[in-house]
């Protein structure tokens, strides 16, 4: 059984649909998530769904080896940033080499970086009048939004559509596709 964890900080809307979709797979479950914010909604979803959850700060993550000792005691096959703002640290990526993705909510490489993320991307796909966009799964490198791609799903954005309309068309690629290409990875 190939083991999944999950880094998040906000709602975790993606986290839980991962969490539901290994819930019954014969391939894999999540077997914790990670957040650096201790009020972030994606704890109650993991209390509700009976999964190992814990929060830690800037210094467990980058200037001791807590989080990196988490994670190896965690042995996970995966390691999957959904909604994790923060960037990720060479010695976790060292330990963990090509074993750790991200979901990023625009077609990679438009519209990534520092602060790139969530309402701050769909504005400026509304800004530059850009006619799709879509979710780019990719590896996590020592830059934001620079690793190799694995997956993009695509979208329309019509003239009229607002940045939370935007938003919408992202999440329902989100749900639809990152639990499939999880799940790939894990099964190649």
């Amino acid at each position: 059984m190939k083991r999944v964890v999950i880094f998040a900080s906000g709602s975790g809307s993606n986290a839980e649909n991962l969490i539901k979709f290994f819930h019954n797979s014969d391939n894999a479950s999540v077997v914790q998530v990670l957040t650096n914010n201790p009020h972030a909604k994606v704890l109650d979803r993991c209390k509700r769904l009976k999964v190992s959850a814990l929060s830690f700060n800037r210094i467990a993550f980058t200037q001791t080896e807590d989080v990196l000792n988490i994670l190896k005691s965690s042995n996970p096959d995966l390691i999957v940033l959904a909604g994790f703002l923060w960037k990720f640290p060479e010695n976790i990526l060292k330990n963990f080499p090509n074993k750790v993705i991200n979901i990023h909510p625009a077609l990679l490489p438009k519209f990534g970086g520092k602060g790139m993320y969530g309402m701050n991307v769909h504005k400026a796909v509304v800004e530059n009048k850009e006619t799709e966009t879509g979710i780019t799964i990719h590896y996590v490198n020592e830059n934001y939004d620079e690793g190799a791609i694995i997956f993009q799903a695509k979208c329309k954005v019509e003239s009229s559509d607002s940045a939370e309309d935007v938003a919408t068309k992202i999440h329902k690629l989100e749900m639809e596709h990152f639990p499939k290409v999880v799940d790939d990875l894990l099964k190649n």
